[in-house]
């Protein structure tokens, strides 16, 4: 290889890494402006990059759904009474009956943030956002639904305060169990006799159900039903089956509940608890931002950089995925998982020093400390994520909401970690060769020897 071309190989790599450096950089500023403006688009004003952020929306700061610390509202929590005859099953599948109604409830009446969560083996926490006026909120969960069954003329003859249950089964034919799933359900003495009268009047032809004013079912009439017993047949799967047993019930609860706590929290409080986490996360990174820089030079302007990235995607994911709420326990689990973030650099860049404190060039000794990191890091996150999964499946309340942001951030910090970082380190290596003490402070020490 001569002279001239071996010059224009390293000039060539420092163009590339130029470029990329560049382009990462562009790309960061970009991120950053539309996470702080967002950005509107013509005609409608939609943020066309989030598909799920509601047409209203103008910008993704406004498309994270914040819990009810920081938003304000009301909660409540119930205790469901078993019935002292009532096997395990039966009692489960009506708690989380009792809960699929109350949440129905809450979205037709456009509380469509509301959560509700099983507390324990027989509590039931409901969360309200925006809501000043627990009174009209408790009242919406305890009044029944209106629940009607129509004659075949259209005329009312049953409501829903005459069904005593009703549940998804399979139906049992010739001593064995099909596939095809049914609506089981039973009246009381007097539904009994309507229902039964109805029936009898009525084979071949049609009887409606309505909820609310909303036909949800019009089945067949294909035999009497005088025992206060019956079966809706249909081509169901189980999950159509249970939601229709559901929308049967809803005209009373399942269950019987007994409100234990009820409390209203301020929008203002919220809004200050949000503004004080905040300010205090941004203080904590700018700080460790400094240390990391003093203590470990590019390497840790790399790892400031790939911070910055981090918290940009960790939110664009937050707005973006269904199910995420904003609460303070969350944003714990963001600043863990942003302790974590650094930790990895931390482990990746000391490992990179000991390379170069052995004589190594900056590209060997570059590539030598992700490889040596990478089980660390691996398993500390890992081990991390194990245990928000755990949270999560066994976790209500606030306690899920810090497990769902810790397993997001866990699985944003290690992305940022070993894939962001490397990009950038082997670039900014490329564009300045040969200074290992620009790098790591070890690199210095081993030059004074």
């Amino acid at each position: 290889m001569s002279k001239a071309q071996k010059t224009r190989k390293p000039m060539a790599s420092r163009t590339k890494g130029a470029i990329v450096l560049c382009v990462m950089l562009c790309i960061t500023v970009i991120l950053g402006v539309l996470s702080v403006t967002g950005m509107t688009l013509p005609p409608d004003g939609l943020y066309k990059l989030l598909p799920w952020v509601p047409t209203n929306a103008q910008n993704w700061p406004e498309s994270i759904s914040l819990g009810l610390d920081l938003q304000g509202g009301v909660y409540v929590e119930y205790q469901a009474t078993r019935p002292a005859d009532m096997d395990d099953d039966m009692y489960n599948y009506l708690i989380h009956s009792t809960q699929d109604v109350i949440r129905r409830r809450l979205t037709d009446k456009g509380f469509t943030e509301a959560t509700v969560t099983q507390l324990g083996t027989d509590g039931i926490r409901v969360e309200i956002p925006s809501v000043t006026d627990p009174n009209a909120v408790l009242d919406l969960i305890g009044s029944p639904a209106l629940l009607e069954f129509k004659s075949p003329e259209g005329e009312t003859f049953m409501t829903g305060e005459h069904v005593r249950n009703a549940y998804a089964t399979t139906q049992s034919q010739n001593n064995s169990i099909s596939n095809n799933y049914v609506v089981a359900f039973e009246l009381d003495g007097e539904g009994t006799k309507l229902f039964g009268d109805m029936t009898s009047a009525s084979i071949g032809k049609r009887i409606a159900i309505y909820l609310d004013g909303e036909e949800i079912m019009n089945p067949t009439v294909n035999s009497a039903i005088t025992e206060g017993r019956g079966i809706i047949e249909g081509s169901f799967t189980q999950e159509q089956a249970q939601s229709l047993a559901i929308q049967i019930q809803s005209g009373a609860l399942p269950l019987t509940l007994t409100q234990q706590k009820v409390d209203t929290i301020s929008a203002t409080l919220g809004v200050d608890a949000l503004q004080t986490s905040l300010t205090a996360a941004a203080i904590g990174i700018l700080l460790v931002m400094l240390i990391m820089i003093i203590r470990y030079r590019l390497s840790g302007v790399i790892a400031s950089w790939a911070l910055v990235l981090y918290i940009i995607i960790l939110f664009w994911f937050v707005a973006m995925l269904p199910g995420f709420q904003l609460t303070l326990p969350g944003i714990a689990g963001v600043i863990l998982g942003i302790g974590m973030a650094v930790d990895a650099n931390v482990v990746i860049f000391e490992r990179f020093g000991e390379e170069l404190a052995l004589g190594r060039n900056t590209k060997a000794a570059a590539k030598m400390g992700f490889k040596n990191a990478f089980s660390a890091i691996l398993d500390a996150n890992v081990t991390t994520l194990i245990a928000a999964v755990v949270l999560m499946l066994f976790g209500t309340g606030s306690v899920r909401g810090f497990a769902n942001m810790l397993a997001l951030s866990v699985v944003c910090s290690m992305f940022t970690a070993i894939i962001i970082s490397r990009i950038l380190l082997m670039n900014m290596i490329n564009v300045v060769p040969g200074k290992p003490q620009l790098f790591s402070a070890k690199a210095l020490k081993k030059e004074a020897q």
